[in-house]
């Protein structure tokens, strides 16, 4: 398996891709890996781990406004293909890649 990949559903769409084995945080500020300018997201919001048996697990961080997944607040999840991950007011579509 070549990792996974988080489009945002937003106006100008980004990619976040993670390979096995590592660990990304999501927030608004600069020590999160991957950086979003949004409404409702922590300074450093949720992790996503990429583990080694090809799972994505997601953690909240304590945020402010939680994190969803499938419209769900969830606190830990292992994401599968075509869930929904909810930070914030941005939306996150989950492909293996």
């Amino acid at each position: 398996m070549a990792g996974w990949i988080l489009q945002s559903n937003d106006e100008t769409p980004r990619l976040l891709r993670l390979t096995p084995g590592t660990a990304r945080t999501i927030g608004r500020g600069a020590h999160a890996d991957f950086v979003f300018e949004a409404p409702l997201v922590s300074r450093v919001h949720c992790r996503l781990t990429a583990d080694a048996s090809g799972q994505l697990v997601m953690e909240d961080l304590g945020s402010t406004n939680g994190t969803s997944v499938n419209g769900t607040p969830t606190a830990r999840a292992v994401l599968r293909p075509n869930d929904v991950l909810g930070v914030g007011r941005v939306s996150f579509t989950v492909t293996e890649g």
